[in-house]
């Protein structure tokens, strides 16, 4: 259930979140977090959301992908083995403190790490999902490692 409102308040403020946190001096910025950025999503529904893949992103399907971000936990636990990785830290999102919505994706690593509230730097295959994103997150880290 947790996991589901992050989904839904992550899928609704996308889009206008590069524009909140252009400011913000913790916000993660890289080439890769502007390729998932680059996600559009359809609502057919009011309870649906899918996402709509670009080349950009496509082409990274399947493969080994990085991203540094922040450690947003969907288990109470010093121990992380499934979480969402942010562009902000927790303290400055949206249903955590304060700024709006950031951009996340699910990461599922292969051996549980450390919860902590500095950036860290992840490895692991791009999955992309074509599912409703309101229940089944669209873009995810599987196997991911944490790289020095």
């Amino acid at each position: 259930m947790i996991f589901a409102g992050l989904m839904l308040c992550t899928l609704t403020g996308w889009a206008q979140s590069a524009q909140q946190h252009a400011l913000l001096k913790d916000q993660m910025d890289s080439m890769n977090w502007g390729i998932i950025g680059s996600v559009k999503f359809r609502s057919p529904k009011a309870d649906e959301y899918y996402a709509v893949y670009n080349e950009m992103i496509s082409r990274f399907a399947g493969r080994q992908f990085e991203l540094q971000g922040y450690i947003v936990p969907i288990k109470n636990g010093m121990k992380q083995s499934k979480f969402m990785l942010s562009t902000l830290p927790i303290n400055q999102c949206f249903y955590c403190g304060k700024n709006g919505i950031p951009t996340m994706i699910m990461v599922e690593m292969a051996e549980p790490v450390k919860f902590t509230f500095k950036p860290v730097t992840i490895k692991g295959t791009l999955k992309l999902d074509d599912r409703n994103a309101a229940v089944y997150p669209p873009i995810s880290l599987l196997g991911a490692v944490q790289s020095p």
